[in-house]
């Protein structure tokens, strides 16, 4: 599965659990969010005020915010 804006974030950490690094590193607590078994990277990136281009490229290479 790729990961695109409209995944759930649910499915993202359960295809690729190792992203949860990447998303607690914007500031994301989703792996205990109720939430986060139906909101998308999209919504979940407006939500926080997070570029989603950004969380998608940083999911994608599987790293954090850099600086």
């Amino acid at each position: 599965m790729g990961i695109s804006a409209d995944s759930t974030i649910y499915d993202l950490l359960k295809t690729k659990p190792e992203s949860a690094e990447v998303l607690f590193k914007f500031g994301m607590g989703c792996i205990g969010c109720a939430i986060a078994q139906g909101e998308t990277i999209r919504e979940a990136a407006m939500a926080h005020g997070i570029p989603l281009d950004e969380l998608l490229s940083a999911l994608d290479a599987g790293q954090g915010k850099q600086g």
